[in-house]
């Protein structure tokens, strides 16, 4: 008997038994479902993390000031001594891998244009801040070295500062107030959207980091001179991120004046291991979405063996007849592996209907980031197939192995 006779009777015993049938392939059909839908969703989790991270900046190392401590209380991170201007200028001249190099200064207040007001974040930040940082302009300019040392009025807004405050039209050249002192717009930020953390990135202003210290947030009384809150250092491509940071802390801790054997005062944070810590993350839930899944189309085809098993007990008489005029064996083996791989590839094309539509709803109305690949099909149908086959073997030998005399007997 060739495969297509074979593919024609089991279609032909499956539409005898059609509630069965769809019962038997339920299994396979959340099995497949599983997997189209756990693929896409854990591809479309690495790729949002993989876009956070880039924008983040995979060659970006960010130094903080550690945990202070007051009457044997600690303050939390950055809450001990900051750094101070010359100490980014020492990094700066001492660290040839960095080539943008730039300390931040946050602060909130409202802002005010006419009878508009919004309150928003105020980040302080040198020339290289952008660059440092990885965001773009969308136009006008950056501010420079002489208005950074001089403490000027001018600010560099986000996309929703431009919409809240400017009602969507260029602010370019528009002034606006912060705590009652004008600034004047000279640059507006590309769109960054939310952060990992569900914060507005575009709900920004930012200023020299001067201008922000001594007129907005009060650090000009801070016990440095010039104190800078945090750093953030852009390395070159290339550059050995582990051998960078630490000659970052070796110059800090000369610096800092801390001695053999104490503790850091402060940390320098490497966003490759972050990328690293977040990639193996994703490979775990990988494989535990992949297992889940996998589980799914076990039980399904259990649940095939099982009514297989039935299929040859009922057929008893029908393959004593089979083999009484001539059918061998291997023929009988065949016809029955067929059906069970037959039951299965039409579970796993429904399957794959399912899978691809709730893909396509949680996308639409939900927030899971979705990512569904061809590979992801081709997976699901061989998948489900495979289930046929290994599942399905086991009562096709009981099949074959029938003696054709009880076969006969057999009520």
């Amino acid at each position: 008997m060739n495969l297509l006779a074979c593919f024609k009777v089991a279609l032909g015993a499956l539409r005898l038994n059609a509630l069965r049938t769809f019962l038997a392939m339920l299994g396979i059909i959340i099995g497949g479902a599983s997997v189209i839908t756990m693929s896409s969703i854990s591809s479309g989790a690495q790729q949002r993390i993989e876009s956070i991270i880039n924008s983040l900046g995979t060659n970006l190392l960010i130094i903080r000031p550690g945990s202070g401590g007051f009457g044997g209380r600690r303050g939390g991170a950055e809450t001990n001594t900051p750094f101070s201007e010359r100490d980014l200028v020492a990094l700066r001249n001492e660290i040839p891998e960095i080539i943008a190099i730039s300390g931040q200064i946050n602060s909130n207040a409202p802002v005010v244009l006419g009878n508009t007001n919004w309150t928003t974040n105020i980040a302080g930040g040198h020339r290289d801040y952008l660059e440092a940082r990885g965001w773009l302009l969308q136009e006008g300019r950056l501010f420079t070295e002489r208005e950074v040392s001089s403490k000027a009025k001018v600010a560099i807004v986000g996309q929703t500062i431009v919409k809240e405050l400017f009602e969507g039209s260029s602010p370019i050249g528009q002034k606006f107030r912060i705590k009652n002192i004008p600034f004047e717009v000279i640059g507006v930020l590309s769109e960054k959207g939310q952060s990992s953390f569900g914060t507005d990135q575009d709900d920004i202003i930012i200023a020299p980091i001067s201008t922000v210290r001594a007129r907005i947030s009060g650090r000009r009384n801070s016990s440095v001179a010039n104190a800078v809150p945090r750093i953030y250092a852009l390395m070159a491509p290339g550059t050995d991120m582990d051998e960078a940071q630490a000659n970052i802390e070796d110059l800090m801790r000369e610096r800092r004046r801390i001695k053999p054997g104490a503790a850091d005062d402060f940390s320098v944070r490497n966003l490759a291991e972050f990328i690293r810590s977040r990639t193996e993350t994703q490979r775990i839930m990988g494989v535990l979405l992949a297992i889940t899944a996998a589980i799914s189309l076990v039980v399904g085809g259990i649940g095939i063996m099982n009514i297989m098993l039935v299929s040859v007990t009922e057929r008893t008489r029908e393959i004593g007849v089979r083999m009484a005029i001539g059918a061998r064996g291997r023929d009988i083996m065949t016809q029955f592996l067929v059906e069970a791989i037959t039951l299965c590839f039409i579970g796993g094309l429904i399957g794959l209907g399912v899978g691809v539509g709730g893909t396509w709803v949680l996308a639409e109305f939900t927030e899971f980031p979705q990512s569904l690949q061809m590979s992801f099909v081709f997976v699901s149908i061989a998948a489900s197939s495979l289930v046929g086959v290994f599942f399905g073997f086991y009562p096709a030998r009981r099949a074959s192995k029938l003696n054709p005399i009880d076969a006969l007997r057999f009520e």
